[in-house]
């Protein structure tokens, strides 16, 4: 099992679920609801059912479900897995998801995945900073080419 936002997707997620896959005969991904990916890390810019939608469809992935608002624990015992893989920055604590699934009776293993360094493009945040760079840009090429008509 494997979770997160999947805002707009990248190489990093890509990369992710890829290497979640190889530890599994199985991958089912969790796609965050849109208030626990507003609480979380950003208020998402697709939501939460176009999201689920675009996992869905990536070739890692069996199946993608959305995940529960109240407590990440009910999604885990309603999958039961063997294994959850853990993004180099999603900010749970293995040791402390592997204590709870314990506590509610499942033996699971907690794997973090290593960071994606194929792109600088790595990050929903770095690509949304680099559409609005390139977006300002183009406005300013807009308005020195009118400035350049009227003369």
């Amino acid at each position: 099992m494997a979770s997160g936002v999947f805002d707009i997707l990248h190489p990093g997620h890509i990369f992710f679920l890829e290497e979640a896959k190889k530890l599994g005969d199985e991958l089912i991904v969790v796609v965050a609801r849109d208030t626990t990916a507003k609480k979380l890390k950003h208020q998402p810019i697709m939501n939460e059912e176009v999201r689920l939608r675009m996992v869905s469809s990536l070739k890692p992935v069996d199946r993608a479900i959305l995940g529960h608002e109240d407590d990440i624990f009910r999604t885990v015992e309603e999958v039961k897995p063997d294994i959850i893989a853990l993004g180099y920055d999603q900010v749970f604590d293995e040791k402390y998801i592997e204590e709870e699934c314990k506590k509610r009776g499942m033996n699971v293993k907690v794997v973090r995945i290593s960071k994606y360094s194929g792109s600088d493009l790595n990050g929903t945040r770095k690509i949304i900073g680099k559409i609005i760079a390139a977006y300002s840009f183009q406005k300013e090429i807009e308005k020195q080419e009118k400035e350049v008509v009227k003369k």
